[in-house]
């Protein structure tokens, strides 16, 4: 059962990571240099807490 927890907690974040994404493209011409910035630190946060979490789900699975 946590399994599925942790699974639909990712399937969030890759979503809104996703919306964040297409919302950023879409607006590419009027982005702040310092946002963009902030939405990078944030799109690369994301990345590692996805990569911790399937490396703790590895190790519970073996």
């Amino acid at each position: 059962m946590d399994n599925e927890r942790v699974i639909l907690a990712i399937g969030r974040l890759e979503r809104a990571l996703s919306r964040i994404e297409t919302s950023a493209t879409a607006q590419k011409t009027d982005i702040d240099p310092a946002l963009a910035a902030r939405h990078e630190a944030l799109k690369e946060e994301m990345k590692q807490a996805i990569r911790t979490i399937d490396g703790l789900i590895e190790r519970q699975e073996n």
